[in-house]
C-alpha cells in the first residue's frame, strides 16, 4: 500500500517550481491557475523572491500548496498516474492537508489557493508579532516535551504543536513561556531546543481566531469526499466524510499536528511506501517513525518520470 504525502510551511524557498514550469505544461498551468484565483503574482514571487516576501505566512502557505500540486499535476495529466490507483491515502503536514484534499478532489484548485491565502492571514493576525513564538526540541519524544512546556508555562500557553518524529516536537506559545522552555529543555532531557523563524505561535489556543475565521470560511466552502482517504493530522486516524473533514480543518488550526503517529497508524494499516510531493522534509521524518518503509521524495521533473514509469 502507498500513501501521498504533502509538505508544510518551511519547504519554500526562493526558485521553488521554476524549473518544473519549464518542463511542464501542466505544473505550469497549475501555477497559472493560483495566480488568476489570488490577483496576484504568487509564482514570480516563488521564482524570484525576495525571500522576506516569500516566507510571510499568507504567501508561502499558498506557494508550497502550488508547488505540490504542480508536481501532482506533472503526475497525473502528464505522467499517466491515477491517484485512485497509486495510493490508497493521502495525508498533509498542517497546512499539506489542504494540498492532499484538493489532489484527492476536495476542493477544487482557486478555492484552495484562496482557502491557504485567508488562513495564512488570520493565523497571522491572530497574535501581534513578537508577542508568541515556536520552538523545535530535538532529542525529545511527546512525553518530554509536554512535560517541558508544562513547567514553562506558568500561566502562559506553551503546548506541543507539531509531533513531527520520535526525535522531534515543535512547542508554541507566548514567547516568554518558550524562551523558558528553550532554556530548561536540556536540563530536563532534551538533546538541544532551538527557536523557530516563524511570525506567529501555530497549532496552540493563541490560534483561536484564526480558528474562527476558518470556520466561518470552509462553513461557506462545499467540501467532496475525497477519491481516498485523508489521515488527519488532529486524530491520525483515516477520514473521508466531508463533515468531519470541515470539522477537523478547524481544529487543526490550534490543535497538535500528529504527524509521527499518522504515520505509524498507517505503517500499521499496512502502508509500506510513501510519496512526498513537493518537498523533501517528512520523508525523513517518516524514515524516522517507519525505518522499514520506502521514501521517495517529488521535487524535480526527473523526479516525476521516474516514479511515473513505476506507477503508470
Amino acid at each position: 500500500m502507498r500513501a501521498f504525502l504533502f509538505p508544510g510551511q518551511g519547504s519554500q524557498s526562493v526558485g521553488m517550481g521554476a524549473a518544473l514550469a519549464e518542463a511542464s505544461a501542466a505544473a505550469r498551468d497549475v501555477f497559472g491557475e493560483v495566480d488568476e484565483a489570488l490577483g496576484q503574482n504568487l509564482f514570480k514571487l516563488m521564482r524570484e523572491g525576495p525571500d522576506e516576501e516569500l516566507k510571510l505566512t499568507e504567501n508561502a502557505q499558498p506557494a508550497i500548496m502550488a508547488h505540490a500540486l504542480a508536481v501532482f499535476a506533472a503526475l497525473t495529466r502528464e505522467g499517466g498516474v491515477s491517484l485512485e490507483n497509486a495510493a490508497q491515502f493521502v495525508a498533509g503536514h498542517s497546512l499539506g492537508e489542504y494540498s492532499a484534499l484538493a489532489a484527492a478532489g476536495s476542493f477544487d484548485l482557486a478555492t484552495t489557493a484562496k482557502l491557504l491565502k485567508l488562513r495564512g492571514r488570520a493565523m497571522q493576525a491572530a497574535v501581534p508579532v513578537g508577542v508568541g513564538a515556536m520552538a523545535a526540541l530535538l532529542g525529545a519524544d511527546l512525553e518530554l516535551a509536554q512535560r517541558i512546556a508544562a513547567a514553562a508555562a506558568e500561566g502562559e500557553v506553551c503546548t506541543v504543536a507539531n509531533d513531527n518524529d520520535p526525535s522531534q516536537v515543535v512547542i508554541s506559545g507566548h514567547k516568554d513561556a518558550i524562551d523558558r522552555a528553550i532554556a530548561i529543555a536540556k536540563d530536563m532531557g532534551a538533546k538541544r531546543a532551538v527557536p523557530l523563524p516563524v511570525s506567529a505561535p501555530f497549532h496552540c489556543p493563541l490560534m483561536q481566531p484564526a480558528a474562527d475565521a476558518m470556520a466561518e470560511a470552509l462553513g461557506k466552502t462545499e467540501i467532496v469526499a475525497p477519491a481516498v482517504p485523508l489521515y488527519a493530522n488532529v486524530t491520525a486516524q483515516a477520514v473521508a466524510d466531508p463533515a468531519t473533514i470541515r470539522n477537523q480543518l478547524v481544529e487543526q488550526v490550534t490543535g497538535m499536528v500528529r504527524w509521527r503517529e499518522s504515520v505509524a497508524n498507517m505503517w500499521d494499516a499496512g502502508v509500506q511506501e510513501y510519496v512526498e510531493l513537493g518537498g523533501k522534509v517528512l520523508g525523513p521524518m517518516v524514515k524516522r517513525i517507519a525505518p522499514d518503509a520506502k521514501v521517495t521524495s517529488l521535487v524535480t521533473i526527473e523526479d516525476i518520470e521516474a516514479i511515473a514509469r513505476e506507477l503508470a
